[in-house]
């Protein structure tokens, strides 16, 4: 029989759940790094569970937190058509222990938020980048990353092969003005004071 999400979070927050709550019809839980992989081999078996597929794992950066990274499961329960979003929280430097022995698909995920993230998944078989290159400094999806990156890719038609060189910025950055042109600006156009001369 299924369970409603409050019925459903009194089960759960036995099994080293610090947080539950219902969030846009969705029960969220906020669990410790330690005990993902037990909470999700839980919500996996168990019969009033039945998460049995993991839709998506991601990161989330928060800087100006002490653990910066948010690392994201999201659950499906197909037999009870419903939804569970389990938050671990971590830094730089604590690993978070890989759920590929749970799941098989966490795998790909995992190297998705190593590469973007830089959160380290301890126990992952085949922990490496998948969306940079292995040359790549840095991960892109860190706040503290710079726009422009470090270095840029280009083909090199005189070494025939591609190359690495710094970044040259061509011009630089430009400010743009966002008001609307409706409401009239509040200084002068280029092009007004001839307009105004004749």
């Amino acid at each position: 029989m299924k369970k409603t999400l409050a019925e459903l979070a009194e089960i759960i927050s036995s099994k080293g759940v610090a947080q539950t709550q219902v969030v846009h019809e969705e029960l969220m839980l906020l669990a410790s790094a330690e005990e993902i992989v037990t909470l999700l081999t839980f919500l996996r078996d168990n019969e009033d569970c039945q998460f049995t597929q993991l839709v998506d794992l991601c990161g989330v950066d928060y800087p100006t937190r002490a653990k910066r990274f948010d690392v994201v499961y999201n659950l499906l329960s197909p037999t009870l058509n419903q939804r569970i979003r389990v938050k671990v929280q971590t830094d730089e430097a604590t690993p978070v222990p890989s759920v590929v022995e749970v799941f098989s698909s966490a795998g790909w995920f995992e190297r998705e938020v190593w590469d973007m993230y830089g959160v380290y998944f301890s126990n992952n078989p085949d922990l490496r980048r998948i969306l940079t290159d292995y040359g790549f400094d840095g991960h892109p999806q860190r706040k503290d990353f710079p726009l422009t990156g470090y270095v840029e890719l280009r083909y090199d038609p005189e070494q025939k092969r591609v190359a690495y060189s710094p970044v040259k910025l061509t011009q630089a950055y430009r400010t743009f003005d966002f008001e609307s042109p409706w409401e009239g600006a509040k200084y002068v156009l280029p092009g007004d004071e001839k307009a105004k001369a004749s």
